[in-house]
């Protein structure tokens, strides 16, 4: 295909050939009122000249037309795979595909929109179709075709956003008359204070509601709360009770229509850390001792914590010829500590505590009850443990992991991880490996003790005991038969890791998930979940998995370290995964919690149909009813018009671009021709000016 055109190649600047010009025509004028004879003769003349100055050249442009290019989007978001609709847009597609190979001059180009959304963004088909026409000329564009169930969350506001003049059809899957009941989340707080509730707020959404109040379950961590009766469109406040540390997941689920078009928008998930509020920590000294200073050293470097602390000096019942008023700094207040006020308190620490007397057998049997009830003790025991006034000779002795056998052993030693320590995730990061020996400073002293309950995570050479851990009902007691862990703090024999240590064990006690020594958790890594089963039993086996569609299936868990478990799985979908290994429940959520893609669901021909249709295309629905076929419009191509789209049929736009793959340019100012038209011009105006031309013959 060959197009010519006359170009010009000025031999002066455009502007000063433009002021030749402007002059050429005043001379011409200026001749046409002195001597109008010749006039036009010598205007021509200058005409010739100027343009032989614009330097004109005759162009031929050969040109090879190119195909229009017609974007294909299919929509494989998740709300695009419910019911048929995957069918219908497999259909759709090889139909499109069909009917697009049989016109001559188009190019088509398929892309597909992510299946997962990450970062919650919803379908964005309009980026896909960007990036699938990021390299194609605007001219080249004769339209897009939409493959998707209508609900796009990045629609352009106007037209020219799209880039292209060009049709935009969209081919819309799912049926007519499609129910969908969902639970939307208005608020909820992603942070809560353990032991207290914060508020949910939700409502339930119907796209056919009858009127009738809907009800709503409110699960913790799997366990029903309570249950509610929700009316459609009402916003209805949820009290969530934060029960621990850590991830709290709630669940609001709606209850279940017949007819509904998918389940997994019927749940709405909602998950609030627990974090603790200040911590109150009473810590009772029995006597002044090397080691007093390191706990509380260790208490109050936590910014987080609250200590109280009472060191007893003397024991009420030692003769000391003073007043009463002066043996004391402060009086002891047995009555509030462990009494009306003991439940304050996240967790009391008796460091070489004998009784003394100072607290009766009444307040010691509140201590056990509050340690069932669920606190927390821990036990830091001298040579006075194992005496008939010992802790280990009271009511608190009862739920001590160990009894005290009277012996004492005062011989340096190197305390070392036990092999149920190895598994514990309290200790677990101080265990050796076989046959090494610690690096840490030595001990001098240990309490003879036989351990009854629970766990020795620490012990010496010798297997005797140095840590012990229980579980009573609802409480936990650790049991530490040494004082001399003072010796680490203070870096004897190059130290030890006694502040980890510490901190790990008083998390253990105050319930810290992480540290649960019989647990099952889940978390996600991309869209993998990652299961871990931790155990000091061992022998862990594998857990069910549940998908968010109520499929189960299960899991293998292999060993990967002392006492924990673990496997990888690949999620097939987002939503709320539960695990079970018959004892314990997990919930992991894969994706946005309430993600944008599943929040509306029911197919609208609404939501594309003013950009469509302001583009010249139109929206079509695949199929009236789940069962029906799918049926796609011919696909024509058309001329440059307003509407390009009718009854049974969608047309592309025929483009008309081409490229250029030569140029032949013939100068016209230079040559035989153009020096003969001058000088001719010229001639003629001399023999015009000199009257010759127009003498008559036979005249002198």
């Amino acid at each position: 295909m060959s197009a010519w055109s006359v170009d010009f190649t000025p031999a002066f600047p455009a502007p000063l050939l433009i002021a030749l010009a402007v002059a050429a025509a005043a001379l011409a004028a200026v001749s046409l009122w002195l001597n109008p004879r010749g006039a036009f003769v010598r205007a021509l003349a200058l005409a010739l000249l100027i343009a032989g100055l614009a330097g004109p050249s005759l162009v031929r442009e050969d040109r090879k037309p190119l195909r229009d290019v017609v974007a294909v989007v299919v929509d494989r978001s998740a709300s695009n795979r419910i019911g048929e609709r995957s069918a219908q847009t497999d259909a759709a597609k090889a139909a499109v595909l069909e009917k697009l190979s049989k016109l001559d001059n188009v190019e088509t180009r398929v892309v597909e929109s992510p299946t997962d959304d990450p970062d919650n963004r919803g379908t964005e088909l309009f980026a896909t179709l960007r990036s699938a026409l990021g390299d194609v000329p605007p001219e080249r564009v004769g339209g897009a075709i939409l493959i998707t169930d209508g609900v796009v969350h990045d629609i352009p506001s106007s037209t020219a956003a799209l880039g292209f003049n060009a049709p935009l059809h969209a081919l819309i899957t799912g049926h007519e008359g499609e129910r969908n009941r969902r639970v939307e989340l208005i608020e909820a707080p992603k942070f809560g204070i353990v032991g207290k509730s914060v508020t949910i707020r939700a409502r339930v959404l119907d796209t056919h509601d009858n009127g009738e109040p809907v009800r709503l379950d409110v699960r913790r961590d799997g366990e029903t709360l309570e249950t509610l009766e929700a009316k459609v469109g009402d916003t209805i406040d949820v009290d969530a009770p934060i029960d621990h540390a850590g991830p709290n997941v709630f669940e609001l689920e709606a209850e279940a229509l017949p007819d509904d078009l998918t389940t997994l928008n019927h749940r709405a998930v909602a998950s609030i850390e627990g974090v603790r509020d200040k911590l109150r920590v009473l810590l009772v000294s029995g006597e002044p001792h090397p080691g007093e200073r390191m706990w509380r050293n260790l208490l109050k470097s936590d910014a987080n914590i609250d200590l109280v602390h009472f060191t007893i000096l003397r024991s009420p019942d030692k003769a000391v010829d003073a007043p009463i008023n002066e043996l004391s700094l402060i009086a002891f207040p047995v009555a509030d500590v462990f009494g009306r006020r003991i439940h304050d308190f996240d967790l009391i620490i008796f460091d070489r505590y004998s009784k003394q007397s100072v607290v009766p057998r009444y307040y010691l049997d509140n201590i056990v009850t509050y340690v069932r009830e669920g606190g927390a003790l821990l036990i830091a025991a001298g040579p006075e443990f194992g005496t008939p006034d010992g802790l280990g000779n009271s009511p608190i002795g009862d739920i001590a992991p160990a009894r005290p056998t009277g012996e004492e052993y005062d011989k340096p030693f190197r305390a070392q991880v036990s092999a149920d320590g190895a598994k514990h995730p309290v200790t677990r990061p101080f265990a050796l490996a076989p046959g090494a020996k610690p690096s840490w400073g030595e001990w001098f002293r240990a309490v003879g003790a036989d351990v009854v309950g629970g766990d020795t995570v620490l012990e010496d050479e010798d297997k005797h005991p140095l840590l012990a851990l229980s579980r009573v009902d609802k409480g936990r007691v650790a049991l530490l038969l040494t004082d001399q862990m003072w010796l680490w703090a203070r870096g004897y024999d190059g130290g030890g890791p006694h502040l980890e240590l510490l901190r790990r064990l008083a998390h253990w006690l105050m319930k810290e998930p992480e540290l649960e020594e019989e647990a099952l958790r889940a978390r996600t890594r991309g869209h993998d979940i990652v299961i871990e089963r931790q155990s000091v039993k061992g022998d862990v086996g594998s857990v069910t998995l549940t998908a968010p569609d109520g499929k189960t299936s299960t899991v293998a868990l292999a060993p990967a370290e002392p006492g924990l478990a673990r496997a990888v799985v690949g999620a097939a979908a987002d939503g709320l995964y539960r695990l079970s290994d018959g004892e314990h429940l997990a919930l992991v959520n894969v994706g946005a919690d309430n993600a944008l893609e599943m929040q509306e669901v029911v197919s609208t021909l609404e939501h594309l149909r003013p950009l469509a249709e302001a583009t010249g295309g139109a929206v079509e629905r695949l199929a009236k009813r789940a069962t029906d076929p799918v049926s796609v419009p011919s696909i024509v191509s058309m001329a440059n018009s307003t509407s390009y789209a009718g009854t049974g049929f969608l047309g592309v736009k025929r483009a008309g671009a081409s490229e250029l793959i030569g140029v032949a340019r013939a100068p016209l100012d230079v040559g035989f021709l153009a020096l003969a038209a001058l000088f001719g011009a010229l001639t003629v105006a001399w023999l015009v000016e000199g009257g010759r031309l127009s003498r008559r013959p036979g005249a002198r």
